[in-house]
């Protein structure tokens, strides 16, 4: 089965995003030379799967940072939606978690990069994900979009190392590992 990985940022007080989605918090810090292991993970994976937030703020970036194929999940959004300059780049799936990496594994794909808390969130949920790369942003923002939220059962991780870095991110990277997981509420 294809396996799932995470790499994605935080605030020091666990969100991804400001209420509105806004990074600016993010985009301030100056981490220039710092190595935190983006090009590593593109590497090892056949693409990204993302919801369809994550989407739309990455498009506001400018130029499109990816390229491998990415899968955006949503239940709303139409082929019309993607921009012209992104068909054959992007595409849309309804899929729900545990489906799309069987459909991903049938066409080869060993490795997923699994980006947005409410996918990320449903991944963990359904076991889907193998490890995960946490970086911690120096900053307190008060309230935002949470990395993580309810989940059916406790998910047991294995720490397999922190980096920290002189821009003051601090990265953590996890093994997901069931066996180690508290028992269920």
């Amino acid at each position: 089965m294809t396996t799932g990985h995470v790499f994605i940022a935080t605030s020091l007080d666990g969100f991804i995003a400001r209420t509105d989605g806004d990074l600016d918090w993010l985009m301030k810090f100056n981490t220039d030379g710092e190595d935190h292991g983006f090009d590593a993970l593109m590497a090892s994976v056949e693409g990204l799967v993302m919801g369809r937030g994550t989407f739309e703020k990455v498009l506001t970036f400018g130029e499109w940072p990816y390229t491998k194929p990415v899968i955006v999940l949503s239940r709303t959004m139409k082929d019309s939606d993607v921009p012209d300059h992104l068909r054959g780049k992007v595409r849309l799936s309804a899929a729900p978690p545990r489906i799309l990496m069987e459909q991903l594994n049938a066409e080869g794909w060993r490795g997923a990069y699994v980006d947005g808390g409410k996918v990320i969130q449903s991944f963990l949920a359904e076991g889907l994900i193998a490890d995960m790369l946490l970086t911690r942003v120096p900053v307190l923002i008060g309230e935002g979009l949470p990395l993580f939220g309810a989940l059916p059962h406790d998910i047991g991780l294995e720490h397999l190392e922190t980096k920290a870095f002189p821009s003051g991110l601090v990265s953590s990277r996890y093994r997901v590992n069931p066996r180690n997981a508290v028992e269920s509420r």
